[in-house]
């Protein structure tokens, strides 16, 4: 099956070992849920059972290989039969949330060391994927949270880990926060998120109105891939942070050996 775009732009740097990461289905036929309710805030009651159950089975949970060995996840690791397994037997849309990208590690790291960025604040995560970041603004003392990603599943897989990090699962937007009138928060965090020239380009444009606004800070990690690196939001931006991958996030992004997180300063 041939890869989308985007797809083939993203995991161009990332594990092309893994045979469903190589899938370009989007089939997930779950609802979306409004802007602003969380139907798994209070008890997690709502993950559909079958759902649950085929993201324990086929994902492994780990701290391992990454920045940030605090946060457990449930990941495709090795491990797990869809790392070798043909793509078009995975039956749901590419998972994303299953891989633990440099740039969110990067956010998460930044957010667990400098808790004073999050602590009593509201903070949107963009393209939460696996959670990871959310969970570190959570675990640094976040007062208010919203995970944004447009894969329902995604939504599943982040209460999922927060549960195995003993948090409360926190409202979670499976909208594109592109579409949406924009809200007030005080910070907003995104990783990875400049893998394809379009959406860097309406990404750019969203969070120059979310800071003219509401003066939002804005912080985003990236591994220093070409679509973030040539764009002109470079010169927008002040180096914050920078981090040493760990040996197997290297090997699992085609040896990339940093992962750097910015301020964005229009």
């Amino acid at each position: 099956m041939a890869l989308s775009p985007g797809w083939r732009a993203f995991t161009s740097f990332a594990m092309n070992r893994c045979g469903v990461l190589r899938k370009a289905v989007r089939s997930s036929g779950f609802p979306l849920f409004p802007w602003g309710h969380c139907p798994w805030r209070e008890t997690g009651s709502f993950l559909d059972p079958e759902m649950k159950a085929f993201l324990e089975e086929n994902t492994e949970v780990t701290s391992r290989g990454s920045l940030t060995p605090e946060i457990q996840l449930r990941l495709l690791t090795p491990r797990c039969k869809f790392w070798w397994e043909r793509a078009d037997l995975w039956p749901h849309s590419d998972p994303y949330w299953a891989v633990y990208w440099p740039g969110g590690q990067a956010l998460s790291r930044y957010l667990l060391d400098n808790p004073d960025v999050v602590r009593g604040k509201s903070v949107l995560d963009i393209g939460s994927g696996c959670g990871a970041t959310a969970i570190a603004a959570k675990m640094s003392g976040a007062l208010t949270i919203m995970a944004n990603d447009i894969d329902p599943i995604a939504g599943m897989a982040i209460t999922l880990n927060c549960e195995l990090n003993q948090l409360n699962p926190f409202p979670i937007l499976t909208k594109n926060m592109l579409d949406l009138e924009q809200d007030k928060w005080d910070l907003v965090v995104l990783g990875d998120m400049f893998y394809d020239e379009d959406l860097a380009d309406s990404l750019h444009q969203w969070l120059k109105n979310c800071f003219g606004v509401y003066r939002t800070r804005v912080l985003i990690g990236d591994p220093g891939r070409p679509q973030f690196s040539g764009h002109s939001i470079q010169h927008q931006l002040h180096k914050v942070a920078e981090y040493s991958l760990p040996e197997p996030t290297r090997q699992e992004n085609n040896g990339l050996t940093t992962s750097t997180v910015w301020e964005f300063q229009p």
